[in-house]
């Protein structure tokens, strides 16, 4: 089963042009578990109801994510499945969608069309030169702007078909005639890097071939499974059906830049699956490709072990499989209902295994102590700093254990607690109302609306009386803090719960749901909310404004600091909501920092204990001028 929640997280938007070599690409607002909902393409964008997969009423219902072996296979989607997904696209946003540039369009869909750097990528292949010149037509008919079956498509299908039989001729050379050439270094290296594609496919063949000398007739049948998925004998139809689906996969980002649609091959990829309160199990932290399999090169669960090659699972075999197909099948056991099997070369030996523990299935969930924390003197008591780099699901679960563990720990009392939100670049809507309901219980936060114009309102829940914290908070914030983690620091401050101290924030006011696509061929991440702050500020393109500035050092590695959702092009606008507060819950929510009156730290960061300064400096008293 498949649960609903929205996402607000992910500064970085998905990359216009995808990138075929990432495995695991970083997303945006919740995740709860992925919404499976159903949009009507044909209303402007009614509220979403939730919907359950038939097919999944015997998984365990703690179970975020269910994720299906992947096939292998191209992804490919006919004229009439492209229209649906696109015109479901263009129903569902938030906003009216903006007309999609050809230039940017076709570099993204030759990307997507390009798993291993040899179709469209290479400096030889001539694909991408032809999805450039279809571009236009190609957008056209995916958009339903013209009465044909999306012939745009065939140009380049007919040049894929015939690129790739050049490729497989080149790989069959290689195969036949790989003497001299290391059995190990034939299994175990990476892909050759992307250069010229004849080459690359010739030297794939020669490794292919080695291996195949080396293990005899044992091997062959992971060799021609190599030479298929590599190099798929498509006609140019086909191909066309290949090229729309890239096509699809390239325009959604294109409108949305927080959007993306795959198909259920490669849905992991759509999921913010680490900030589930119990994600996946999987069978590798990373695998790199070879061209005969994918090689573990870390994070391997037993009986799995690093630089074990991967040759098949479930008889499914891994050579040649999209980067994206290998991420997913690393999550291959999570809901085996019984071990799977494995072909697996180890040592220079193939062997055969059983993947998969079904009496744990998921990992376990979260404690509070993997919060990372410091308690810091702070005037007569301490206070706790929390660091918080992305919102999971069982945040709300997390804080309330750390800060009544806290509150028992040490000789002082705990003065205040401050949420470090820098870097934070969002997670779940869930887990954002699950933290601020241990400081505003029951609150009303944040109104979040559609582009029909339905307005729905999110509250804070109630805790139990022992998770509250009524004392002092405060939050910590940059350029990164993006999404629910400015839900949570922006609704705190607008009840006068707890300031904001740093700088302008990222600006990103909406949310993302996830839904089943209306072709039934994937899942779509779309951007289908835009929200407000309980008094009705925008967050969308603005941000916040720190009510104590602070100039913070960068984090380490922080490389977008400088990016802002305001820069993002298709980028849903600002809205103004309603202002959700009453003066009596303001009042009641109200709740002054404490001074320190010059006693603070140390810390271990001597930005932290500069900003706690002028957080709890002296009060000053308004003086009349004469």
């Amino acid at each position: 089963m498949r649960k609903t929640g929205w996402l607000a997280a992910g500064i970085a938007p998905l990359a216009v042009a995808a990138t075929w070599a990432a495995f695991h690409a970083q997303h945006a607002p919740h995740v709860d578990a992925p919404v499976v909902v159903s949009v009507d393409a044909s209303a402007p964008a009614p509220p979403p109801t939730p919907k359950m997969d038939p097919s999944d009423d015997s998984h365990d219902d703690e179970r975020s994510y269910v994720f299906r072996i992947p096939s292998g296979e191209p992804t490919a989607l006919s004229c009439e499945e492209a229209r649906t997904i696109v015109d479901q696209v263009r129903a569902g946003l938030a906003y009216a969608p903006e007309s999609v540039r050809p230039a940017p369009f076709a570099t993204s869909a030759s990307d997507w069309l390009d798993p291993h750097g040899l179709l469209s990528l290479a400096k030889d292949a001539p694909t991408s030169r032809a999805i450039a010149r279809a571009a236009p037509d190609l957008i056209a008919d995916i958009e339903g702007k013209r009465r044909r079956s999306c012939e745009s498509a065939l140009a380049p299908g007919a040049t894929l078909e015939q690129w790739s039989n050049e490729l497989r001729d080149a790989f069959d050379r290689g195969r036949r005639a790989p003497a001299g050439l290391d059995v190990k270094v034939a299994t175990l290296e990476p892909l050759p890097p992307t250069g010229l594609a004849r080459e690359v496919a010739l030297e794939i063949g020669r490794r292919v071939g080695a291996f195949e000398a080396a293990h005899g007739d044992e091997a062959k049948t992971f060799g021609d499974e190599a030479r298929r998925r590599f190099f798929p004998q498509l006609d140019k139809a086909g191909w066309a059906r290949v090229v729309l689906a890239s096509a699809v996969r390239a325009y959604v980002p294109l409108v949305d830049p927080h959007g993306e649609w795959a198909p259920f091959d490669e849905e992991s990829r759509i999921y913010e699956v680490d900030l589930a309160s119990r994600p996946p199990s999987r069978l590798w932290g990373r695998a790199v490709p070879t061209a005969i399999g994918v090689r573990v090169t870390d994070g391997a669960a037993p009986p799995l072990a690093v630089d074990d090659v991967v040759l098949s699972v479930s008889r499914i075999a891994t050579a040649g499989l999209p980067l994206e197909q290998v991420d997913q099948l690393g999550f291959a056991t999570s809901d085996a209902k019984s071990p799977l099997s494995a072909s697996v070369l180890r040592g220079g030996k193939i062997i055969s295994m059983e993947l998969g523990k079904t009496e744990d299935a998921g990992a376990p969930a979260h404690a509070g102590g993997e919060l990372p924390n410091e308690r810091i003197a702070f005037g007569d008591g301490d206070i706790l700093l929390v660091e918080i780099k992305d919102v999971r699901d069982d945040l709300g679960d997390d804080l309330a254990g750390l800060i009544a563990t806290e509150r028992e720990r040490g000789a002082r009392k705990l003065n205040g607690v401050v949420l470090d939100l820098r870097g934070n670049g969002g997670g779940s809507t869930d887990g954002a109302l699950g933290a601020l309901s241990l400081f505003l219980p029951g609150a009303p936060l944040f109104a979040m609306k559609r582009r029909d114009g339905t307005i729905e309102i999110d509250r804070a829940p109630v805790p139990r009386e022992r998770d509250l914290w009524t004392g002092p908070i405060a939050t910590f914030v940059d350029g990164t803090t993006a999404s629910a983690a400015e839900m949570i620091a922006g609704a705190l401050a607008t009840y006068k719960r707890g300031p904001t101290v740093g700088t302008a924030t990222f600006g990103k006011g909406c949310a993302q749901e996830y839904v089943d696509d209306d072709a039934h061929a994937g899942v779509l991440r779309l951007t289908t909310l835009v929200y407000a702050l309980p008094d009705g500020t925008p967050v969308q393109r603005v941000g916040l404004v720190p009510q104590i500035r602070f100039p913070f050092a960068p984090l380490s590695g922080d490389s977008s600091s400088s990016e802002r959702e305001a820069k993002l092009p298709h980028s849903a606008p600002p809205w103004r909501g309603p202002d959700l507060r009453d003066a009596t819950t303001v009042k009641s929510a109200e709740t002054p920092w404490p001074t320190h009156g010059g006693s603070v730290g140390p810390c271990h960061d001597a930005d932290v204990c500069r900003a706690l300064r002028t957080l709890g400096g002296p009060k000053r008293t308004p003086v009349a001028k004469h």
